[in-house]
C-alpha cells in the first residue's frame, strides 16, 4: 500500500470527466491554446475548479498539456493552486516524471516549496520516493525544502531509501540529495536513520554515500 503512495494518492481526471468537460477544462484537457485565450478574453475564471477542486491549470498538467499550461500560466491561472486532494501542478508533474510540465510549472511562478498533498509533503519527496532522479535535481535546483518531515515522519532522503528498490535510480536520488547538502541523520518516528535502514536493506552503494556524507 505505502509503496504507491503518490500515484494512488492523484486523482487525474477520468474519462467520464473528460467527456463531459466544458470551457476551460475542456480547452485545457485538449491543449486547445486559441481557445484559452478566447474564453477568458469573454470572461471565463481561469481558475475556474471543477468537482475535484481542480483548475484547468490542474487538468493541464495531468494530461500532459504544456502549451495549455503556459497559456493558462500567461493569463492569470495560480500556479500554485491545490485540488482536492491538495497537489499542486509541480507535485503532479514531479510524480509524472513529467520535466517539461515541471519546467513550465516553475518558469511560471510555482514554487518548489509548496506543502502538498495528504502527507504534508512536498514535491520533492514525491520525487524521490518513485526515483525520479532528473525532477529531484530540478526542484533541488528550485530550492525545495530539503529537511522537510512529512506526517509519515520521513524526509526526501529517507523515503528513497525506505521506499525505493535500491536501484539504480534511488541511489542516484540518494546521492542528489547529499550533494545538495540533505540532513543524513535525520531519523523516522522509530529513531532509525538513512544509513540504518539502508543497511538493512543491504543497498550498499546508497550506505556508501551516506558514511561518506557523515551519516550515523
Amino acid at each position: 500500500m505505502i509503496l504507491t503512495l503518490p500515484a494512488s494518492a492523484q486523482n487525474a481526471p477520468t474519462r467520464e470527466e473528460l467527456a463531459v468537460y466544458a470551457g476551460l477544462h475542456e480547452a485545457a484537457a485538449k491543449g486547445d491554446i486559441t481557445e484559452i485565450e478566447k474564453l477568458i478574453k469573454e470572461g471565463e475564471k481561469p481558475n475556474i475548479q471543477d468537482s475535484k477542486s481542480r483548475t484547468p491549470l490542474h487538468v493541464a498538467a495531468y494530461i500532459k498539456q504544456p502549451a495549455a499550461a503556459r497559456a493558462l500560466l500567461r493569463l492569470g491561472a495560480n500556479p500554485n493552486a491545490l485540488e482536492i486532494d491538495r497537489y499542486d501542478i509541480v507535485t503532479i508533474a514531479a510524480v509524472a516524471n513529467d520535466l517539461e510540465m515541471l519546467k513550465v510549472a516553475l518558469d511560471g511562478g510555482a514554487s518548489a516549496k509548496n506543502i502538498t498533498s495528504r502527507y504534508d509533503g512536498t514535491a520533492l519527496i514525491a520525487a524521490a520516493h518513485i526515483g525520479h532522479v532528473e525532477v529531484v535535481k530540478m526542484l533541488i535546483a528550485a530550492k525545495a525544502p530539503l529537511n522537510h518531515v512529512n506526517n509519515l515522519g520521513w524526509t526526501a532522503l529517507m523515503e528513497a531509501v525506505v521506499l525505493g528498490n535500491g536501484g539504480a535510480n534511488h541511489t542516484a536520488t540518494v546521492r542528489a540529495l547529499v550533494e545538495a547538502g540533505a540532513d543524513v541523520n535525520i531519523a523516522d518516528k522509530q529513531g532509525a536513520t538513512p544509513l540504518q535502514h539502508a543497511r538493512r536493506r543491504g543497498y550498499v552503494e546508497m550506505a556508501r554515500i551516506l558514511e561518506n556524507a557523515g551519516a550515523r
